[in-house]
């Protein structure tokens, strides 16, 4: 029997970032994920994402229009901007993914075929995780991988650009990387443990893998309850970035990087250092972080194969 003879119609909010991919794909994936969903009986009512579009509206007008599931068709990125507006509602994200890392996907087992990402939004499991909060002055932002204090947040503009074939801005990351100085970084964690330390880098994660494929956190780290914090003391700029590649290609990670699990941090550093949340710039100086548990909900992979319903099944 089809596995989608028992399903009921559901409508959902398809959120496709057309930039994510191969260049030139977009019109025939596009058809080619609304006529999936469709198969599976998910009604798409899809939204195309532009530079600079305000995402947390999207979310926040289909919400009011009665939607409840969102499915995005993008990369970590637009993943991301949608999993912040839905931190906190009812409604459930879906992902396909179809950008560079696709480090979200990695960590909730969710295929990169199209296909098999699609029928995980009717066969895989529903689960809750958990997110960050990151206030820094002014500014707040829930996050669903990771927020970073120093070195990286102030690379990631264009090393981001790199990464998206933008090979120009190599020379601002090589100025960037050799300019940056340390800082002194005092960490309070959980409000009794602090740490004084002269570092490049905090970074807090909550989602198993960043960057290309550098795993940062056990398997189930996204609904723990807890943030992983990882203190990036006593390395050079080039031990950093060789700890990197080096746990990317399989290899062992720098002893000297120290880890803790907590469920709220304090951060501020001298000189005041870039902080940075899911990509999103938030300023500079005094970082609080909290977690936010099981605060999104989310249709996962999971180990047992589905087979999908032929196209056109109704």
């Amino acid at each position: 029997m089809s596995p989608v003879k028992n399903l009921r119609r559901l409508r959902a909010k398809l959120i496709f970032n057309p930039g994510s991919g191969a260049i030139g794909e977009s019109p025939v994936q596009l058809m080619d994920v609304i006529s999936e969903m469709q198969a599976w009986k998910l009604v798409p009512e899809a939204y195309l994402v532009e530079p600079g579009c305000d995402l947390q509206v999207v979310v926040q007008d289909a919400l009011e229009d009665g939607i409840r599931m969102f499915v995005v068709c993008g990369g970590d990125g637009t993943i991301d901007s949608v999993a912040g507006a839905l931190a906190g509602t009812d409604a459930t994200l879906g992902i396909i993914p179809t950008g560079t890392q696709n480090n979200v996907a990695l960590g909730l087992s969710i295929p990169t075929d199209i296909p098999a990402a699609i029928a995980t939004l009717r066969t895989g499991q529903h689960i809750k995780v958990d997110m960050g909060l990151a206030s820094c002055g002014e500014m707040k932002r829930s996050f669903l991988e990771f927020c970073s204090v120093g070195l990286f947040s102030a690379l990631y503009p264009a090393g981001d650009d790199i990464q998206h074939g933008n090979l120009a801005r190599l020379g601002d990351f090589l100025a960037t990387l050799v300019s940056s100085p340390p800082a002194e970084m005092r960490l309070v964690l959980d409000g009794k443990q602090e740490i004084e330390i002269l570092c490049h880098l905090v970074l807090i994660s909550n989602m198993p893998y960043i960057g290309p494929h550098y795993q940062v956190g056990s398997p189930t780290s996204f609904n723990d309850g807890l943030l992983g914090v990882h203190l990036f003391a006593d390395l050079s700029k080039l031990d950093l970035l060789g700890s990197v590649v080096q746990v990317a290609t399989g290899g062992s990670e720098d002893p000297r990087i120290q880890h803790y699990n907590v469920r709220r941090i304090d951060i501020d550093s001298h000189p005041a250092m870039p902080v940075m949340a899911d990509g999103v710039a938030l300023g500079e100086g005094l970082l609080h972080i909290h977690v936010r548990r099981h605060t999104l909900a989310v249709m996962a992979g999971e180990s047992t194969d589905k087979t999908p319903p032929s196209q056109g099944t109704s």
